[in-house]
């Protein structure tokens, strides 16, 4: 039986189909290149196209024995997303119906959801637990909740059995070097600072320095892009195993500042690295930390890369070695 991986060249789902392939795993990964990048295959056999293409996907389950899907093929922008919703609930919705609709039509009846933890919203309680209310603050984080609730519901109705994961800050790089992050444009904090470090760009912008927090920065949890990969294979076996839709939150439990990440990547990097203070962006919550107690016990998932300075040692590995990314130009 195979695996299709949707989305799987871009940065976490390249993690989740090289550890699928290095398990052994026969995976299909189904990319439209938009974010993603053919050199970050690991041997997977690769088609190009659309999630919400049923012709294509029709071929694709016509051609392998499919068992299973991850899905992470998404747009992820949050500002984009509320400057431009109709994109994000044509393809994180529509498109993943036209999907589920194939699946069904092959008797496919298992996918490992890639969620966020934007279906939260501010939070009210800290460490998140996977019961806080849902209140997304934006259409990205309402389409993922939309299909948390759409798979919630696909279960009753047709047997099609789905486990969520919502991640938090997903960071650092594959510890063989060979594949890590690489977004045109980059949004996420630790690639922005190591690009500092590299020279590409001149400082990195401190949004808020008086927030409740230690150090007046915000803090947030950051989990390693490896750990999150390794979650989606026990979640894949269980429920190969028969376990039922649930969703659980993927983070390391313990936040860091701002001010600590530039630190940590200034040890690590051996490079001064300028920051500048800039205004709060607006509906960034202060602390935003994930309680990742009902994966550890129920799936014993055990995160190999907890600390924060091993995060950015395997991030910094990867950009040092890789400036420009996949392309190497």
């Amino acid at each position: 039986m195979a695996v299709l991986v949707t989305g799987g060249l871009g940065y976490v789902g390249s993690h989740a189909v090289k550890h699928l392939v290095d398990r052994g795993e026969q995976v299909v990964t189904l990319d439209n290149l938009i974010f993603g990048h053919t050199q970050a295959a690991s041997g997977s056999e690769v088609v190009v196209g659309d999630i919400g293409d049923k012709d294509l996907l029709r071929q694709i389950f016509s051609k392998h024995s499919i068992d299973s899907v991850m899905h992470f093929a998404a747009f992820a922008d949050v500002g984009e997303s509320v400057a431009d919703p109709k994109k994000y609930y044509v393809n994180n919705i529509s498109n993943s119906l036209a999907m589920l609709d194939v699946m069904l039509e092959f008797g496919v009846k298992m996918m490992i959801f890639s969620s966020s933890a934007a279906t939260f919203g501010e939070p009210e309680i800290v460490p998140i637990p996977e019961d806080h209310p849902k209140n997304p603050t934006n259409p990205y984080g309402r389409s993922k909740l939309m299909l948390e609730e759409i798979l919630r519901e696909y279960e009753h109705a047709y047997g099609l059995r789905a486990i969520s994961f919502r991640y938090f800050n997903a960071s650092g790089a594959d510890p063989s070097g060979l594949i890590g992050e690489d977004h045109k444009p980059e949004h996420h904090l630790i690639p922005l600072i190591l690009q500092v470090a590299l020279g590409q760009r001149e400082k990195i912008s401190v949004f808020g320095s008086d927030w409740p927090t230690p150090d007046g920065t915000c803090v947030r949890d950051y989990v390693h892009v490896s750990d999150l990969a390794q979650a989606h294979l026990l979640g894949l076996d269980a429920l190969r195993n028969g376990k039922g839709t649930t969703e659980y939150n993927l983070g390391n439990g313990n936040g860091y500042s701002v001010r600590e990440v530039i630190a940590v990547a200034e040890e690590v990097s051996g490079k001064s690295i300028k920051s500048v203070d800039a205004d709060r962006r607006p509906g960034d919550p202060a602390v935003l930390v994930a309680s990742s107690e009902k994966i550890v016990k129920e799936l014993g998932w055990e995160p190999k890369f907890p600390d924060l300075r091993t995060i950015i040692q395997t991030a910094w590995n990867w950009h040092n070695t890789h400036p420009n990314g996949y392309s190497g130009k």
